[in-house]
């Protein structure tokens, strides 16, 4: 057995709690016999496992420590019973030793699993996503490139240069869609509002978010114009005049 295996595989601890064959323990102490450096190296994994397990462990109360001091004092006059509390300690520190390992291998093993559970659901929740988006994206493209859509532009004035804003209007299936993209930002208490005009009323559609590509609104019956206005965040209940943006006749 090579000093590296020993190592790299985590022998020298099996060997320290007793987690080996016999086979492999034999190997492991002829090398620790003839190499001083892995000896050294066992003796000071020895001594931290030591200070380990003392670490760990709990202090008893005086009094079975009392008891236990007057147990072998009574049997003391025996030879081997000199042994029998440092056997037993040994003992005691190996099964701690052990149980330590083996308490540490499972904490790390359900660590592992937890992370790759996170990970699996996430990945899900990532899927789930973007098969939504794609549902999304696919339903407005069907919906604004239907043969019975007809597009109209409303171009801004001096309150939205260069703006260039497109309504999707079907009459058959009654359904509008406006593309806002290119309206300028606006401060957090304005927002975009949409207007149709039937017979000189002005009839709200809905409020347009220029993040947005692609907006759903209410379609109005025997619309004259379509009007875009700047209005209070949350929308208007009728437009405000002197901020209109942009519009067209129908």
């Amino acid at each position: 057995m090579e000093k590296k295996r020993i190592v790299e595989e985590g022998l020298l601890e099996q060997y320290l709690i007793g987690d080996l064959p016999l086979d492999q323990q034999l190997e492991v102490e002829q090398l620790l016999a003839s190499d001083a450096s892995l000896r050294k190296e066992y003796k000071q994994m020895e001594a931290s496992f030591e200070a380990l397990a003392f670490e760990q462990s709990i202090i008893p109360p005086n009094e079975i420590k009392d008891q236990l001091k007057k147990v072998i004092e009574k049997k003391s006059s025996n030879p081997y019973q000199k042994f029998a509390f440092p056997i037993a300690a040994g003992l005691a520190l190996l099964f701690g030793l052990s149980t330590f390992w083996m308490f540490t291998k499972w904490q790390s093993t359900e660590t592992d699993l937890l992370d790759l559970q996170n990970q699996t659901s996430s990945l899900q929740s990532r899927i789930q996503s973007i098969e939504d988006s794609y549902q999304t994206v696919n339903t407005n493209l069907e919906n604004i490139n239907n043969g019975q859509v007809i597009p109209v532009v409303l171009y801004g004035n001096q309150k939205a240069p260069g703006s260039r804003v497109v309504a999707y209007v079907n009459h058959d299936q009654k359904i509008v869609f406006v593309n806002p993209e290119t309206l300028p930002p606006l401060p957090a208490d304005k927002t975009y509002q949409m207007w149709s005009d039937v017979d000189g009323e002005m009839i709200d559609m809905g409020l347009l978010d220029s993040k947005r590509n692609l907006i759903e609104l209410k379609y109005i019956e025997a619309a004259e114009s379509l009007n875009i206005t700047i209005e209070p965040a949350g929308g208007n209940d009728h437009p405000t005049v002197a901020d209109l943006v942009s519009y067209v006749t129908l």
